[in-house]
């Protein structure tokens, strides 16, 4: 390249940035699937099942905060039936495995080991959910264009409540072979377990998914919280009447966080279902499970990804480490959260990230 061309010279420094922003853009999710990897084939073998369970269950507890939070914290909506979204995705993704092992098996047994068939047929089910459950979302979503506040809570409660009653009516699994392969499309979808549970669904969650599926809602989040998509939801948290005054289509806005939300609480069911010891009831997905997802999001900070994921880890961990008091152990846990909301009622970090606070720190500190 000669130094006297001005045109190639110019063409050569917009390349640079492009390729850096490609860098930017892919590097997260490098990261995201190295350390996945990192978890599923070098730490998790020596993981006593009891620790990885507990992981487990602490990635799928960040992907229902941080997605919850996308509607409760960014955009000020208030919904208490995030367990009705996972409900959708779980059923959704554990009929896709459950009847796609026997038609296409015979069996429910795994095919294949780390990315073998059975773990593909998983993700297929587990994206089945997260749209199905996205869907439910946009339908959810179109009362918050007039409602809000305790007026859209009880509407996301009353629609958690109607699903589980639904899954209640359903038939019963059917585990006959020659009844599996003459059923219809509808048959299939109905025959879920009803009352007592849907059984005999493949344990495929994994730490290699379940760190996928954490790492995934967590660059999201973070890109969309910095992105004019997500400062027209701050927006709408901050004062909706002065956002639409300002031109931010509301409206659009707050059906797409439902939908977001709703989304990766489908996936976060998918996982719940296939981790090993789960049968997937519709008892375990009521109220007392939205519940304890709003409290993730409220401990964390509403708005704050980082304060939710901490907020997250704790609350799952926290009632494993207090197995010892048996007796008072849900009591304990009760007077821990009190205490928290007593003296940090704005939640961990508030409306800040971990970053933030530290950078503010180095900053005064002159």
């Amino acid at each position: 390249m000669s130094t006297a061309d001005p045109l190639a010279l110019r063409s050569h420094a917009l390349r640079a940035p492009v390729g850096l922003a490609a860098l930017r853009s892919l590097g997260p999710w490098a990261a995201v699937f190295a350390i996945a990897f990192v978890l599923e084939r070098l730490i998790g073998p020596y993981l006593p099942g009891y620790y990885a369970k507990v992981l487990t269950d602490v990635g799928i507890a960040i992907v229902l905060g941080v997605s919850l939070n996308l509607v409760n914290g960014f955009t000020g909506q208030f919904s208490i039936g995030h367990a009705g979204f996972m409900a959708v995705g779980g059923y959704v993704a554990g009929t896709v495995t459950y009847y796609g092992h026997h038609l296409l098996w015979g069996g429910i047994a795994k095919q294949g080991g780390f990315l073998g068939a059975s773990e593909w047929l998983f993700v297929a089910g587990a994206l089945a959910g997260g749209i199905a459950a996205g869907l439910a979302g946009y339908l959810v979503g179109l009362p918050s264009l007039r409602l809000r506040g305790d007026y859209l809570a009880i509407v996301t409660l009353g629609f958690g409540e109607i699903l589980r009653v639904i899954i209640q009516r359903t038939d019963d699994v059917l585990f006959v072979p020659k009844d599996i392969e003459a059923a219809s499309f509808t048959t299939l979808a109905t025959s879920v377990g009803g009352a007592l549970g849907f059984t005999g669904i493949p344990f495929l969650t994994n730490l290699f998914w379940v760190a996928v599926a954490v790492g995934a809602v967590l660059v999201l989040s973070y890109r969309l919280k910095h992105s004019d998509e997500g400062r027209g939801f701050l927006a709408i948290r901050e004062d909706e009447v002065a956002a639409e005054a300002m031109g931010v289509p509301t409206t659009r806005l707050k059906v797409r966080a439902f939908v977001y939300a709703a989304f990766f609480a489908g996936i976060a069911g998918a996982l719940f279902a296939h981790e090993v010891g789960t049968t997937l009831n519709p008892r375990e997905l009521g109220f007392q499970k939205s519940f304890e997802i709003v409290i993730m999001v409220v401990l964390g900070g509403m708005g704050s990804i980082s304060g939710t994921t901490l907020a997250a880890i704790v609350l799952t961990v926290l009632p494993e480490l207090l197995r010892e008091f048996a007796q008072y152990r849900m009591i304990a846990y009760a007077l821990l959260l009190i205490g928290m909301m007593l003296l940090r009622p704005q939640g961990l970090f508030g409306i800040h990230e971990i970053w933030d606070l530290s950078f503010r720190r180095k900053k005064a500190a002159p």
